[in-house]
């Protein structure tokens, strides 16, 4: 519904723009098929094309001030910039978008109603509009009738900066101003930054009201055990959470509060390239369902989506409301986690495919965020190459890494939970001279931890990160389980085992002033034999 007698933008300065304000499903498909943003497939979702194919990180800005400057972690991926640049560019946005038509969501960030945010995000984009109602939590209609707007996100894809003038890194940019409680952003279609921009709000206010944020999915068992699993992309994180026999809590973000967990969001963003249906039917079904947004996904030629044609992106992408999942806990809320695990893909071969971690062991590997990307033909790169993320999603972390991992594991000490490191990379070699860790022996080891199976089972330890390894899980053959054994070339999975010990190392050097001794005297050791 458009709504010109009433101005819910006054307060920016936008005077003459046409609002939508909360339109439907219906309404944005029409709406985003008559502004030329995309088409609806035969099937039924609305697919979009974007000029980025994913999120910029680099032009990623919060505003120093008063109330940042000494508690944000300034460095790496929080790039600092001024409150008077923040002002000029939204100066020039609003005028910008004047005569516009405009949608507005008013949504929450968070399904607890104790740490969620109210949010009114105002775009361009009618498609964008719809990923908003997908991906947030969507307030019920009483609850619109006093809806209280904590933050506002102001995206305007069509306005683009000027970095000789404007104080950024290039024609794009995402600005988080804390004070304001805002955030701007132009230059860029590619929705996920409305969701990810909120996702470092969070990030940033929940730890001083105890609440530990991540990125993270979560699950819960039949009898009320929460798992969660951390994990950068690659690593298996959405597959291995879509257990049929457990109900999906969430798939990217959430928080652990003293009463349990809850989902940041109302929907899922899945990577869908190469989605297969027989191993992730649901999330498959989404991408054939009405109302779900499809990114970057080529349509064939009789407008079916061809989830195996990457020509755009490898980054496609399905956005879609959670309850189009059979399988979801009621209200996206559950109790405490009995089990976290911490997912890598290993692609030179040496971490096991399962081991448990102690209380120290757990902030490392946290901060380190460990991952491996194999190499790629297009630069010539013949080795694997190592990926540290800290708390496995570094750009969204405005805080120290040592402030979110001491909460950690403040929240494992306070509800029991056990900590394990699971690699579904490589084993007995690294890539290229081993193989990819099996799926039924992965979902086999983190079904062996989550049922208890563990708890009873002895453990022996790895040498050089000093890690925990059951010495039998059922369903699983014993010569896989230690890394070593898996080797043929003894000698060359120790100087493999020492060369990924010494990156480790040198990764966490940054971290070491903010952490405690305990955790730095957990790093791998190199020299050991």
């Amino acid at each position: 519904m458009s709504l010109t007698a009433t101005n819910p933008l006054a307060d920016l300065g936008i005077k003459t723009a046409t609002i939508h304000l909360n339109p439907g499903v219906d309404a944005l498909y029409a709406d985003a098929i008559r502004l030329g943003e995309g088409v609806q497939a035969a099937c039924g979702p609305l697919t979009v094309r974007t000029n980025k194919t994913g999120r910029s990180p680099k032009d990623r800005f919060i505003v120093e001030d008063d109330l940042t400057r000494d508690r944000v972690w300034w460095g790496g991926f929080n790039t600092p910039i001024s409150p008077v640049v923040f002002d000029r560019l939204l100066d020039k946005m609003t005028r910008h978008a004047e005569g516009k038509e405009l949608f507005v969501q008013q949504v929450y960030a968070g399904t607890d109603p104790r740490y969620r945010i109210g949010c009114r995000m105002v775009t361009e984009m009618a498609y964008h509009s719809l990923f908003i109602r997908n991906m947030f939590v969507r307030p019920t209609p009483e609850e619109l009738t006093d809806f209280h707007e904590d933050w506002t996100v102001l995206n305007i894809p069509s306005f683009k900066a000027d970095p000789a003038v404007d104080g950024v890194r290039s024609d794009t940019f995402i600005i988080v101003n804390f004070t304001r409680k805002m955030i701007i952003a132009g230059g860029t279609q590619y929705a996920g930054e409305n969701k990810k921009g909120i996702f470092g709000v969070l990030n940033y206010l929940l730890p001083e009201a105890g609440v530990m944020p991540m990125h993270c999915s979560a699950n819960v068992g039949e009898g009320g055990d929460v798992a969660l699993f951390f994990g950068l992309s690659g690593t298996g994180k959405t597959t291995l959470s879509a257990d049929p026999s457990r109900k999906l809590i969430g798939d990217d973000e959430h928080g652990w509060t003293d009463s349990g967990v809850f989902n940041f969001e109302g929907g899922c963003y899945a990577k869908v390239i190469n989605l297969n249906a027989e191993a992730e039917p649901a999330i498959h079904r989404t991408t054939r369902t009405y109302g779900t947004v499809l990114e970057n996904v080529v349509l064939d030629a009789q407008g079916e989506p061809d989830l195996n044609d990457g020509s755009l992106t490898e980054n496609t992408r399905s956005a879609y409301p959670i309850d189009q999942i059979d399988n979801v806990q009621p209200g996206s809320i559950a109790g405490h986690p009995k089990n976290v695990v911490f997912l890598t893909a290993d692609a030179y071969g040496v971490l096991p495919p399962i081991s448990r971690l102690s209380a120290e062991q757990t902030m490392y590997q946290f901060i380190s965020g460990f991952t491996a990307k194999i190499p790629g033909t297009e630069d010539g790169v013949t080795e694997p190459s190592p990926t540290f993320s800290t708390c496995f999603g570094a750009p969204f972390m405005p805080r120290h890494p040592g402030e979110y991992a001491r909460l950690l594991a403040q929240k494992v000490q306070e509800s029991g939970a056990r900590v394990w490191l699971v690699n579904t990379g490589w084993s007995g070699g690294m890539y290229g001279q081993g193989k990819r860790m099996s799926i039924a022996h992965t979902r086999a080891m983190i079904n062996a931890a989550l049922s208890g199976v563990l708890d009873d089972v002895t453990f022996e330890k790895e040498p050089f990160f000093d890690l925990e390894i059951p010495t039998q899980v059922p369903g699983v053959p014993a010569g896989v389980l230690n890394p070593r054994d898996a080797w043929a070339d003894k000698d060359a999975y120790d100087q493999a085992a020492r060369k990924l010990a010494r990156m480790f190392r040198e990764n966490f050097k940054r971290f070491e002033d903010g952490v405690d001794a305990a955790v730095t005297n957990s790093m791998p050791n190199p020299d050991a034999n």
